[in-house]
């Protein structure tokens, strides 16, 4: 027996959800009230945040569903919440608040595809933003020889500002130094590319190449096409997979499934239909009467659909 749900209720998942489902449900929440998108949704960032943090420790898990919340917060779990943000940077692959230091932020895209683009391989084009270092100047703001460092921000542009969430939550902020833009320069020797900035706002093409056998939620990395900051190695592009529903098949791991409605009469006589497949081709499914309904196809274009889809493979299935 679960003791309270409001950490499922959060994530939109039953208590007896699986990992998989938690990690569904937590991947499209924290992408749509991630701070970057819905910066007045930080609070709901961070309750989802938390309530993934426990449900995917089985640990914590079981704390949580013999005593709720306040068996968590009472050290029941071995330790309290983490940072939001390292929880979101672990999951989708960006290494924590050091990694965050010595590199450029990551930037996450979901990307959304059908059935059809993982049974049978895609390419996507992808249009994305992002911070490039201004070639004019070299990423120094201004004339070489007239920029000196602002004592503020001590010459990065940005200011790091911490904000209370919640009883010991602080989330980290940076926002662009007011006062300098990070050096001390007169107005007319600021470079007139980027208005002293050091980097630009540039529009990325991305190809992005989905391969047969791909699953839903899976990441595609684009190493180094993320933002680009002065002194600091480019964070990466990060694609993440969302599948459609489709109306017919579900996928159920390297299998595909589908519901077949029949009448009475069909159940009790046999009947024979065709089913269209993700790569059009078409198998006749079977039933004598009082049989198990199966599909026929010619054994050499078995072998040749599979030996094509390496990953996924059609099933049939009766009502």
């Amino acid at each position: 027996m679960v003791k309270e749900t409001g950490f499922y209720d959060m994530l939109g998942v039953k208590p007896n959800a699986t990992p998989d489902e938690l990690k569904k449900a937590y991947r499209k929440l924290a992408l749509k009230y991630h701070p970057d998108k819905n910066p007045t949704e930080g609070e709901k960032f961070k309750q989802i945040s938390q309530a993934y943090e426990v449900l995917s420790d089985s640990q914590k898990r079981e704390v949580y569903d013999r005593g709720g919340e306040k068996a968590i917060k009472g050290g029941g779990s071995g330790g309290g919440f983490g940072s939001p943000m390292d929880i979101f940077d672990m999951f989708f692959g960006g290494g924590g608040r050091m990694h965050r230091e010595r590199r450029g932020k990551n930037v996450v895209h979901q990307l959304t595809v059908s059935l059809e683009d993982l049974f049978n391989g895609a390419t996507r084009k992808l249009a994305v933003q992002k911070n490039v270092i201004c070639d004019r100047c070299e990423g120094r703001g201004g004339r070489k020889g007239l920029v000196e460092m602002c004592m503020s921000c001590r010459g990065t542009g940005m200011q790091v500002r911490l904000h209370q969430l919640g009883p010991g939550m602080v989330q980290q902020v940076s926002t662009v130094c007011g006062g300098c833009q990070g050096q001390r320069i007169s107005h007319k020797d600021r470079c007139k590319a980027c208005s002293g900035r050091k980097i630009l706002r540039q529009k990325k093409i991305l190809e992005v190449h989905i391969d047969k056998g791909m699953k839903d939620g899976q990441k595609l990395v684009f190493h180094g096409e993320g933002d680009q900051e002065p002194e600091l190695e480019p964070g990466d592009i990060i694609i993440v997979l969302d599948q459609r529903v489709h109306p017919v098949f579900t996928r159920q791991g390297e299998n595909l499934t589908m519901t077949m409605e029949l009448q009475l009469v069909e159940a009790l006589c046999g009947f024979q239909k065709p089913v269209q497949t993700l790569d059009n081709r078409s198998l006749l499914i079977t039933c004598h009467p009082g049989g198990i309904p199966r599909s026929q196809l010619p054994p050499q274009a078995q072998v040749e659909g599979a030996r094509a889809l390496p990953s996924c493979q059609e099933g049939g299935g009766a009502a």
